[in-house]
């Protein structure tokens, strides 16, 4: 089947040519509802006494997750490509930002196939269950198309729930010597996106919310520094490119004994969580009530994409399109969680130079942010030796807790 580019040049370029005129009114731009348009909760209680007690033990280990995030260093592919009669819109390679950026990169995406179609699709196939697929074939359907989802695996199976949950617009998102080009569509794809996500934190269920934590450390930080965020580079990992945004609030400096915990400096911040499990649920649910149908299939080529019966596919498969395209620039770059009891009394989150604790609905989550060795590194098999020791880490930090109240892990 012959191929042939139905338009050329970087990603960056392809977003920014799109006439906002071929955008269904429901997805063309709107402001940003920043951090000092939304209700946050209060500032972390300097009282130690309010802290209730983070348990951490291996015992409480209830499960570990792996996944690969598909990181390319020129940043995600985003790009229509035309095959025979059909229009292919690729949508992939998103690094750590998947979640985070998931509605304003399937907007730009949608915007692709409205242009080159001048604006008459009316179905559409979305090929890929995980955050990018969901939140295209949600915003085609409010903007009055029919859509089918094609996956291999639904929500609650999919790889990318084993995530953070942490809204981080700029992980991984790519390379720094790219940075530069991606300024302007980077801040389009995070505006919607947080917008996005800010309306699904008024709505019950508590699938996104807003939460506290603790930066921890052994030295004095400034709201600015990003050494406590240092990541470990592999010899032929990149250095991942930062863009400014003034999404969240400052941090603030605690003063010295107003923490409970044994490192001397601490800062609160406040950040946005997706308790993954209920929003890919929310998802779906608003997908199906909509009339969304889905179709459990695993494509192998870009020919069977083009054989679907839909005009217009958008290909939303994440890591997997590395092997369905041929897309050698997609980088796996692997992560590991740790999920321990439910502990409803613990609200906030822990950060430090070698642990972030994320305080999941589902579950307290662990990650090691200092492991070594995930990039370029396809290997997706649990580590059980490895969540045990980053939960010891832990545990040296909670059981170092003073003036807090205990309260049982939830089991």
């Amino acid at each position: 089947m012959k191929r042939r580019a139905l338009l050329a040049g970087t990603a960056a370029a392809l977003i920014t040519s799109v006439p906002s005129s071929f955008l269904p009114r429901a997805v063309q731009a709107q402001p940003a509802h920043r951090h000092r348009n939304a209700t946050l909760p209060p500032q972390c209680p300097h009282d130690c006494s309010l802290v209730a007690a983070l348990q951490a033990h291996v015992d409480l280990i209830t499960r570990v997750n792996t996944c690969r995030r598909p990181f390319r260093h020129a940043g995600p592919r985003i790009e229509a490509e035309k095959i025979g009669e059909k229009l292919i819109i690729h949508n992939y390679g998103h690094g750590g930002s998947g979640w985070s950026l998931c509605w304003g990169s399937s907007r730009q995406a949608l915007g692709l196939a409205q242009a080159a179609s001048s604006g008459n699709v009316d179905s559409m196939a979305v090929a890929g269950c995980g955050p990018l697929g969901l939140s295209a074939a949600l915003l085609a359907q409010r903007a009055g198309i029919s859509v089918c989802i094609y996956a291999k695996a639904l929500p609650p199976t999919i790889a990318s729930l084993g995530a953070t949950g942490l809204w981080s617009p700029d992980s991984r998102f790519c390379a720094s010597d790219y940075g530069d080009g991606w300024t302007r569509a980077w801040n389009d794809m995070a505006n919607f996106s947080f917008q996005e996500h800010s309306q699904a934190i008024a709505h019950p269920g508590m699938s996104v919310e807003w939460f506290n934590g603790y930066r921890l450390s052994y030295n004095s930080l400034r709201d600015d520094d990003r050494s406590f965020e240092a990541l470990p580079y592999a010899m032929d990992e990149p250095r991942y490119a930062k863009f400014a945004s003034n999404f969240l609030p400052p941090s603030v400096e605690l003063p010295p004994g107003s923490h409970p915990f044994p490192l001397p400096h601490a800062r609160c911040f406040t950040g946005m969580m997706f308790n993954l499990p209920l929003y890919a649920q929310a998802l779906m649910d608003e997908f199906l009530a909509r009339g969304g149908r889905i179709e459990i299939r695993e494509f192998r080529s870009l020919g069977e994409l083009a054989a679907l019966p839909e005009n217009v596919v958008i290909n939303a498969t994440g890591y997997g399109a590395r092997a369905l395209v041929g897309d050698e620039s997609v980088i796996p770059v692997r992560g590991q969680t740790v999920r321990l009891s439910v502990q409803p009394a613990v609200r906030y989150a822990l950060r430090s130079g070698r642990f972030l604790v994320m305080p999941r609905r589902d579950g307290i989550l662990v990650q090691n942010v200092a492991e070594t060795g995930g990039f370029n590194n396809a290997d997706d098999t649990p580590d059980r030796a490895g969540a045990e020791a980053i939960v010891r880490e832990l545990q040296a930090v909670t059981d170092g807790m003073r003036c807090a109240s205990t309260h049982p892990a939830g089991r």
